[in-house]
């Protein structure tokens, strides 16, 4: 409670948090606004017979909108999709990686191509699920799209591409006048707010005989034992020594001290997950449009619970992980950048001995990460399946809420400590996952 009242008592830190906390609002406000023409009730049975396909997967991230269709039904994903993708190309095209290296204008401009790049992503989604909509039905055979045509398909795309381009600005918004980062946040929103949900479904079925009661202890104590190690993995570093060398420029002597070069457990965060996910969702949500006997036989037997989805999703998620950390981690450049302000590990010749052995340590880096990513990952699918648990306490919706949380925390621990409050911690401080 110290570090609440601290925080209360900077007036510059107060008006961030209560600027994100409206802003959520506002988000969380959007997400109960329907998109004109859609019949609710035929959508909403629709997506609880296809909460194992990629709807399933989007309407988590997007807090229940794409579940009743509103103006926010698109939610992040597109921006989210941009950003990689600009991510990607600025290692195959020499103009944007020269861009990304110009510092904070070069930045400015790689963020102008990516709101660009979510507008286009967001209308070519917008008009493939109006499309979509109107050759589905529900459960009853009940159509999901009351008037279709031309209209309903130029309406929708607007309506969900201004969406989200309205969420891109909040996302923005609180960035630069809240606390932590605004399209985390607003990710981070939109899966919390549905856990009193799970957890009423959860007593439910208590209730009903399903689940039984000394299972829940059991439960509770495993869930807060995943959170854990999760916060211990995401907070965890390897520090590398770095030396500085003397330099005497006139009378005056620079560098000589130390420092360290921190190389985080998971270096590719929560993207190898997503992406895996989002491939190994592909023949489920395939299979619920088509009705062949060999696509619903694959379908079948890469549905969550199954060997074959257990051993091509771990797969997946160690081929992401080290195909985005090289993308995302130059050992040559660190090595070039420490080579010219004349640092250098000790033990180690600066250049390509440095390279060499910073490529190396980040190998097994990722291999640690990769396994601590597929052992939460494949965890809740193997408790839904063999003990019926609707309630995910692991995989890719968890490590989002805890990682955005460290890193909301240690932007606030770091407004605190700038001014000398001891912080929500007493003893130590939390590390920052960046």
């Amino acid at each position: 409670m110290s570090g609440l009242q601290s925080a209360a008592n900077i007036p510059e830190l107060r008006k961030r948090i209560f600027f994100t906390i409206i802003m959520l609002a506002v988000y969380r406000m959007g997400v109960q606004i329907p998109t004109p023409g859609i019949n609710s009730e035929a959508l909403a049975n629709f997506f609880a017979q296809n909460a194992g396909t990629l709807f399933g997967m989007f309407n988590m991230f997007s807090g229940g909108a794409l579940e009743n269709f509103s103006i926010f039904a698109l939610g992040i994903m597109p921006y989210i999709s941009a950003s990689i993708i600009i991510q990607l190309l600025t290692v195959v095209i020499p103009q944007l990686e020269a861009m990304k290296k110009e510092g904070q204008a070069g930045q400015r401009k790689i963020t102008q191509y990516t709101r660009y790049g979510t507008v286009v992503l967001s209308i070519i989604q917008g008009t493939f699920i109006a499309v979509g909509l109107e050759g589905m039905t529900g459960p009853g055979g009940e159509a999901i799209v009351l008037n279709p045509g031309w209209e309903f398909k130029l309406m929708t795309m607007l309506t969900l591409t201004s969406g989200t381009a309205f969420i891109m600005w909040l996302g923005e918004q609180m960035t630069e006048r809240g606390i932590g980062n605004g399209i985390s946040l607003i990710i981070f929103a939109g899966i919390v707010a549905r856990v009193p949900a799970a957890i009423v479904n959860s007593i439910q079925l208590v209730k009903a005989g399903e689940i039984g009661m000394f299972f829940i202890p059991i439960l509770l104590v495993f869930m807060f034992a995943v959170i854990a190690f999760i916060v211990f993995c995401e907070t965890s570093q390897r520090r590398i020594p770095i030396q500085y060398a003397k330099r005497v420029v006139g009378r005056k002597v620079y560098g000589g001290q130390s420092s360290h070069l921190p190389l985080k457990i998971n270096v590719s965060g929560v993207i190898p997950p997503i992406f895996a996910s989002s491939i190994m969702m592909f023949p489920a949500t395939i299979g619920s449009f088509i009705n062949i006997d060999w696509v619903q036989r694959a379908s079948a037997a890469l549905r969550p619970g199954t060997v074959y989805y257990y051993i091509i999703y771990t797969a997946m998620i160690v081929f992401f992980c080290f195909f985005y950390t090289a993308v995302t981690f130059k050992p040559d450049d660190v090595a070039e950048n420490l080579k010219k302000n004349g640092g250098f590990i000790p033990g180690i010749r600066p250049g390509k001995k440095t390279s060499e052995f910073l490529d190396k340590v980040l190998t097994r880096l990722t291999v640690v990460g990769a396994i601590y990513l597929s052992a939460v990952c494949i965890l809740p699918t193997i408790m839904i399946s063999k003990f019926n648990i609707p309630f995910y306490f692991g995989g890719t919706a968890l490590l989002i809420v805890v990682g955005v949380a460290i890193d909301t925390i240690s932007q606030v621990e770091s407004h605190l400590h700038m001014r000398n409050y001891e912080g929500f911690m007493k003893q130590g401080r939390i590390r920052g996952r960046k």
